[in-house]
């Protein structure tokens, strides 16, 4: 008899794990990654002063980095390092100072990122500014993703190459590393624009656990904070938590310890 009493009640205490394990899942998480700081451009202070948990990636060696750097650590934003590297195709005069070239050798790449990082403080992660070419580079990348790894930074691949060696080699080298799912904007965006970006960026969270987005400071930095103050509400309806850039390169493990077998 009792036996069959256990029979019949396992189904219901199956259903009441499943149920529990599904309560204690996490919200979808997005990472909103803010290039292009560290000069004087539009947007700059609106960005920073948005009471939202943002990752600021600032060029070092520009008049403003330093001081931006200490800034966004303030207001409660994660730094990033965005690091200046060649492309396929732009001018060099986009690239700013510092800028990892392809043509380095591996030990020369790796001296530029640290000087790179030394340069700002709070740095906690770092992405690629341009670097379309560089990124394809065995020696000049393998050169930075040393640097990161020794500084115990995670790597945000930005996503200007489907070519790029970033996560292969974060993979091999044990750092930890994500790449960009969607970009805000681009130089021209109106605010309106970015919103829409913002609400693609919310209907990716209906299938996605995690997404990385990228927007920028600039000629139309004003015009990107407007767009993402107003596409806040696609977030919210959908309950999706905003955090920093680093909260997304855990480990599936560390993430969501109740179903990480189902990555």
């Amino acid at each position: 008899m009792k036996y069959w009493m256990a029979l019949c009640l396992l189904p219901l205490f199956f259903s009441y794990y499943v149920t529990s394990v599904n309560a204690a899942s996490p919200p979808p998480q997005v990472s909103l990654i803010i290039d292009d700081f560290g000069g004087k451009v539009k947007g700059v202070e609106e960005m920073l002063d948005l009471d939202l948990p943002l990752t600021i990636a600032i060029m070092p060696f520009m008049e403003d980095s330093h001081k931006q750097a200490v800034l966004a650590a303030e207001k409660g934003h994660e730094v990033m390092l965005h690091l200046p590297m060649e492309p396929l195709k732009g001018k060099a005069s986009w690239l700013g100072p510092g800028a990892i070239r392809a043509e380095m050798t591996k030990e020369e790449a790796k001296q530029a990122t640290q000087k790179a990082i030394d340069s700002l403080p709070h740095v906690k992660g770092l992405n690629n500014h341009m670097g379309s070419k560089v990124v394809e580079t065995s020696e000049a990348i393998s050169g930075v993703l040393e640097a990161a790894k020794e500084n115990q930074l995670y790597v945000i691949d930005s996503g200007t190459n489907p070519r790029s060696l970033i996560p292969e080699l974060c993979e091999s080298m044990g750092i930890p590393y994500e790449v960009r799912d969607v970009f805000l904007d681009d130089t021209l965006s109106s605010a309106a624009e970015v919103r829409q970006q913002m609400k693609h960026m919310a209907q990716r969270t209906e299938s996605d656990a995690k997404t990385i987005a990228i927007g920028h400071v600039g000629i139309k930095g004003e015009e990107t904070v407007t767009g993402i103050k107003e596409g806040l509400s696609f977030l919210k309806s959908t309950g999706t938590e905003i955090v920093p850039a680093s909260r997304l390169t855990l480990s599936n493990l560390s993430r969501n310890p109740f179903s990480f077998w189902e990555y």
